[in-house]
């Protein structure tokens, strides 16, 4: 299960675990301008982890979730031409 909220300055979706024993807790997804933050709390700290993507790891995260073992670097594309 997940869900989505539109804030102010990012969209947020949250990945709820709904699976066999052994579930994990949610993991909350916030989509900025610039950046892309993972967040999940960790039970046995009793503390949240944060990581911080840039646009261009997630553009290469997406790409990565598509492709077979190996070692890539995407081709830029030229920007649009008004």
């Amino acid at each position: 299960m997940f869900t989505i909220e539109h804030d102010f300055d990012a969209t947020v979706i949250t990945l709820v675990d709904e699976g066999s024993p052994g579930l994990q807790e949610d993991v909350t997804i916030c989509a900025f301008e610039d950046c892309v933050t993972v967040e999940q709390f960790d039970e046995r700290r009793q503390e949240s982890f944060r990581l911080t993507l840039s646009m261009a790891q997630i553009r290469d995260l997406a790409a990565a979730l598509n492709l077979p073992e190996g070692s890539y670097r995407l081709a830029k594309t030229p920007a649009p031409k008004a």
